[in-house]
């Protein structure tokens, strides 16, 4: 039998949260009631040049390949799309199993990341980048800002140190650089779908998996 005086306790507590929680809302019912139509007007103003400015700024992102994953098709093509954006994920890859399950976790992110462009290259038809970035473990991205690499991630140490590591694990890492933004507020779909963001890409039977070095 639960002691009575337990009980009492945690009847208190509990309506201690809810009488707080009952005079936020009064608060907020009151401030709403003081807001006149010039207030409302304004309010309703500002969000809609808010609204307005993130639309622009979607449409710009489109225009430069934000949204998809793509690959660079040259080297000399590089610079003139990290002067493009201001921030930029470039995976430095080749045709191994590593490079492919860092490949489905960005196609994951670019879409969900309309804020940040999302390339690949080729890190052997790359030879001038990858010597100028010192890239030797492969995969590696280069999490590049305002035209410049910031910071880097190199393989998948960083990541759980295994290749069944979670879309939201790399999602996190880029966060902590900034080069996306945490919340997502400015991707294409502003709620995630859990299940996708924790799937692992490993599928058993893929026969790639015997070409990783």
């Amino acid at each position: 039998m639960e002691n009575p005086k337990v009980q009492e306790i945690l009847e208190k507590q509990v309506l201690t949260v809810a009488k707080a929680v009952e005079e936020k809302i009064d608060e907020e019912i009151a401030a709403m009631d003081r807001l006149d139509s010039d207030d409302l007007d304004a309010i309703r103003e500002r969000r809609l040049q808010q609204m307005k400015k993130m639309a622009e700024k979607r449409s710009r992102w489109i225009g430069l390949g934000h949204g998809e994953y793509s690959e660079i098709p040259a080297e000399k093509d590089f610079f003139s799309i990290v002067k493009a954006s201001e921030r930029v994920v470039c995976h430095f890859y080749r045709e191994n199993w590593p490079c492919k399950v860092m490949d489905k976790h960005l196609s994951i992110l670019a879409k969900q990341h309309m804020e940040t462009r999302f390339v690949k290259i080729h890190a052997e038809k790359s030879p001038f980048l990858a010597e100028r970035l010192k890239i030797v473990v492969l995969p590696t991205l280069a999490l590049i800002k305002n035209a410049k690499v910031d910071d880097y991630v190199v393989g998948f140490d960083e990541l759980g140190g295994t290749d069944e590591f979670a879309t939201e694990d790399l999602e996190e890492r880029l966060g902590k650089a900034q080069v996306i933004f945490s919340e997502g507020e400015s991707s294409l779909h502003a709620s995630k779908s859990g299940a996708q963001t924790k799937r692992s890409v490993r599928q058993s039977s893929n026969a790639d998996s015997s070409d990783s070095d």
